[in-house]
This record gives structure tokens, sequence and C-alpha cells, in this order.
């Protein structure tokens, strides 16, 4: 094994010329810049905004979050992704393949890190949508429940909170506070098998397989259900700020920072799981018709408009609630429900069970993609690059990662997987700044239809801030992600090393 090996670069060209090489039948190309727009809006507005938003503010147990500062975290990880996607918007404009940050990283740093790249990418897609479809689930009860139908407690919740309940309720004597009293319920009410309780969470399992079948039929099927979501999400969330305005209380809102800006930087760092999302534009680069022109317009549009939805919506929660109270999993329909607005409440719950909705679309749209490029380039089997015959869709990578990821969510836990998917997609983002760098040195006279402003200054800055953001993770997170890394790596060099096309073609 030599050391050039592993740094080896697949150049721009090259990686163009790969796309459509005899042999690989190509995606569809039938999306606009709107239908970039509106995937990254549908991939951005979802479990953030209706439930960690409540933890950035209030917390958790210890109450050292943001307080109604929260909306200031809001501007500070917003400021961070902004500067970081003027990086992913120069990128998609000379590099339309499908793959994201990998496809960056293999022309700019070299196939080693452009594997790590795409493993760790498999945090920010396949294990976000779990900890969405997880939300999804819990909403999508709650709703059901407001209707007056009821689904087994132990067909609604996963395995591992159900027994956390259970020790919780034998170290009290019983009892478990509120948030955890439907786990207890699944617990204590699910069947068993040989002593195993059986609680699988049907809902979420449920919702990514279908989600997984609308993907498979067609990329503009699948851009026209996003489109109609994002609409109906807007429209909710925007109710939820003119409605809540009238009911704010400006008392609420002192002291402005409770924790300082200690609170305020906690808060930003939870909070950005908020954001994560508006780079899946760039992993449909393959299917869009101008991607010079309408891919930067997907991703910093759908950027700067969830921004300001955002940082309204918080001003108003935190007017409306007092910020040691929105730390529960439905912050927005709880702040309503206080106040005797359960009709309004019932709309909220509605809006998040449409937004997670969407982002499990656009997640499950860019995981698949990922796993194709790697594919196609020899790194993963070539079973995985397979492009439906009538769909034109990759069809194989699309179905086996719904499978993963409607499993994975039947049975776990969401905390962990927030926190993991936030530092992986922190981890990707500053290679991706560092990839403008190195590619404004090596290739300087390449076309590009978008260019990246104050190069040097936009990427280093996106690169210090997504560090900053991912130094305040709790220590366990960066144990968890120190062992996928090692993972991948190991991967890596069982199989993708000896199986690289470039490597071949020497």
């Amino acid at each position: 094994m030599k050391f050039n090996e592993l740094i080896r670069r697949k150049s721009l060209d090259r990686l163009a010329a790969d796309a459509t090489r005899s042999g690989n039948l190509p995606l569809k190309r039938s999306l606009g810049a709107w239908d970039l727009t509106s995937l990254g809006i549908g991939a951005v507005i979802g479990a953030g905004i209706f439930a960690v938003i409540g933890t950035a503010a209030a917390g958790g147990a210890s109450q050292n979050g943001a307080g109604p500062a929260v909306s200031l975290s809001f501007v500070i990880t917003a400021i961070a992704c902004a500067f970081c996607a003027f990086c992913y918007a120069e990128f998609a404009s000379i590099v339309p393949i499908a793959g994201s940050a990998y496809t960056y990283s293999y022309a700019t740093l070299g196939e080693t890190v452009a594997w790590i790249v795409g493993w760790v990418l498999i945090l920010e897609y396949g294990i976000g949508n779990v900890a969405v479809a997880i939300g999804w689930s819990a909403y999508f009860d709650q709703l059901l429940h407001g209707l007056g139908i009821h689904i087994p407690a132990w067909l609604a919740v996963d395995w591992r909170s159900a027994h956390q309940a259970a020790g919780a309720a034998l170290a009290a004597g019983g009892s478990v506070p509120s948030h955890m009293a439907k786990a207890l319920e699944a617990w204590n009410t699910a069947p068993a098998i040989g002593g195993i309780h059986v609680i699988f969470n049907v809902l979420a399992g449920g919702v990514v397989a279908f989600i997984t079948w609308i993907l498979v039929i067609g990329v503009k099927e699948s851009a026209r259900f996003n489109n109609v979501m994002v609409v109906l999400k807007l429209l909710i969330l925007v109710f939820f700020i003119v409605v809540g305005a009238m009911y704010v209380k400006p008392s609420n809102w002192s002291p402005f920072m409770p924790n300082g800006f200690t609170g305020v930087w906690i808060g930003a760092s939870l909070i950005f799981f908020a954001f994560i999302g508006f780079d899946a534009v760039s992993t449909a680069a393959e299917e869009c018709r101008n991607p010079g022109r309408d891919m930067p317009i997907g991703i910093i549009a759908s950027l700067g408009i969830c921004t300001v939805i955002y940082v309204a919506t918080a001003i108003v929660l935190t007017g409306i609630e007092p910020w040691q109270k929105l730390g529960v999993a439905n912050p927005l329909a709880s702040a309503f429900s206080s106040i005797g607005l359960d009709w309004a409440a019932g709309i909220v719950s509605l809006g998040a069970v449409i937004s997670m909705t969407a982002v499990l679309l656009v997640f499950q749209l860019g995981q698949p993609r990922i796993f194709f490029a790697m594919s196609r380039d020899g790194l993963l089997p070539k079973y995985f690059a397979r492009v439906h015959p009538k769909y034109r869709t990759p069809h194989v990578t699309t179905i086996w990662s719904g499978v993963a990821v409607g499993s994975i969510a039947a049975v776990t836990n969401i905390n962990e997987m927030v926190e993991l998917t936030n530092i992986g997609t922190l981890f990707a983002f500053v290679l991706v700044c560092a990839g403008i760098l190195i590619l404004r040195r090596t290739e300087p006279d390449r076309p590009r239809t978008f260019r990246t402003p104050l190069v040097p200054l936009i990427p280093l800055l996106g690169i210090a801030m997504c560090v900053y953001l991912m130094l305040g993770l709790p220590r366990a997170t960066w144990l968890r992600f120190g062992l996928w890394l090692a993972a991948g790596i190991a991967v890596y060099f069982a199989y993708g090393y000896r199986h690289s096309l470039l490597k071949k073609r020497g």
C-alpha cells in the first residue's frame, strides 16, 4: 500500500465522464430551481423547529439552555450554515454529479477522505432520518389520539424508551415523569414471548416504507409530493407566528440570556439539527435540468427562507411560554395548549406531521444517491449502482436504505440519533469548506457559474464555526463518532481500497 494511493483524487472531468460513460443508465434530469428550493425547505423545516427548539431553549433537566435567546442561537447557526452553503453552491454548480460532499471530497481531498465523508454522511441522512421517523411517530400518534383513534402503545414506542421507562418506574416506586408515561404503558401492555417484551414502533417503520415507495417510482413524483407538503408546513408555521403573536407576554423575554452566552452556544449546537438538510439539495444535482444556475439558487434560497421562519417562530414561542417550560417533545403545540388554544395546538401537531414527512422524503432521497455514487466509483459493490429501467431512480440503494432506516427507527431512541447526526454533518461541512480552498488553488481557471464570495475568508469562517459548534456537543457523542469513523475506515480497507475503479485505472 502506497501513501499516494490513499490520497489519489478523481478529477472533475473524470467525475463527469464516469457519470455518463457507456453502460451507466443516467438518472432522469427533471428538477428546476423551485423544485430544488422546495427540497431544501422540505429537508430543513421539520423535527428541529417542532421539537428540538424546546430542548435548545430550556436545556433539559439542568435548564442550561439559551432561554429566550434561542432566537440568537438560530442566527449563529444560520451564519455558520450560510458560509458552508456558499461552498456547497460553488461545488454543485461545477460538479453536477450525485454524491454531494462525498463527490466534492473525491475531487479535492482524495479517495480516503471521500470515503470517510460518504461514511459520515450516513449519520446525516440515514441516522438523521431515524430520529425524524421516531419524532414523526410521536406526533402522528398524538394526532390520531385527538381524533379518537388509539394505537396500542407497544406499536407506537421504541423498545429502548419503554425499557428505560420501566427502569425509572421501578426506581421511583411505580411512577415516572409524564413524558415517559407512554413508554411505560408500552412496557406494561406489550405481549411477551419467552419473557421478552415485543415492542415495535410500527408507525415509524410504516412511514419510512411509504416514503421509500414514493422515491422508487420517480424523483419528479417525489418532488411534487414534497412541494405540496412544503406549502402546507410554511402555512402552518405562519399560522403559529400570527396567532401566537397575539398572546405574547414581553415579560417572558426577561432575562433574555439567562445562562449567558454559554447557554446560547449550547443552544446553537443543539439547534443545528434544525438546519440539517439544505445540503441535501446537492445530492439531486444529477437530476437537475440546469445545475449551474439552479443548484446555487436552491441551496441558498432554502436556507434563507428557513432562517427567517425559524427566528420569527423562536421569538413568538418564548414570548408565549416561559422558557423553563419548553423542554417538551412538542413545544409549539404545548405553548398553545398552555393558553387554552387546544384547537390551534391540533393544527400545529398536524403541521409537525406534514413537516417531518417532508424531511423523511428528502433525507431518504439523499442517502441512496450517496451510496449510488460510491458504488459507481467501485468503493461499494456494483449491485448498489443499479438504476431502475422504467423509473430511472437508484432503486436498489433506495430500497435498502428504507429497510435499514425503518428497522432501526422501530426500535431506537431519538436522543443519541440527533447528536450523532449533528456531529457527522458538521464534520462533512468542514471538509466541503476545505475543498473549496483546495480547488481554488489547484484549478483556479475552471469555469464557475457560481463563485463563493470572499475566498479564503468565507470557507475559513465556515470551518471555524462548524468546529466551534462541534465542541458544544457532549463527550459521549465524540466517542460514538470516533467509533463510527473507525468502523468506516475498516470497511474501506476491507473492500473499497481494493475495488476502487480509480486504483484499477492507475
